[in-house]
């Protein structure tokens, strides 16, 4: 689930990035989030739904942890970052898409 979080917080970062937006070095999809919508306000929703991902920076990285993801939390956060990336690619014009 650590890539599911990868996944959205690069999307986001590359938003910025795109919109040379500056932001610290940080994990938490909220922040990351709040500054996506203040340049594009249509992607709150979808960021709203990604920033729970935030936890699996860290949660679920390393062997041994003590919880355990099931398979039906596994398939709604790949669904939710593959909705924020759809949602923040759709956003970028037609000749940086990939």
């Amino acid at each position: 689930m650590f890539h599911c979080q990868q996944a959205a917080e690069k999307a986001l970062k590359a938003f910025l990035v795109w919109h040379d937006v500056p932001f610290r070095k940080t994990h938490d999809l909220k922040e990351l989030g709040d500054a996506c919508v203040k340049i594009q306000s249509t992607l709150k929703e979808t960021i709203a739904r990604a920033v729970p991902l935030t936890e699996y920076a860290w949660k679920f990285r390393y062997p041994g942890e003590p919880a355990e993801l099931t398979k039906r939390e596994a398939r709604t956060a790949l669904a939710t970052a593959r909705a924020l990336y759809s949602a923040v690619v759709s956003r970028l014009p037609e000749d940086v898409k990939p």
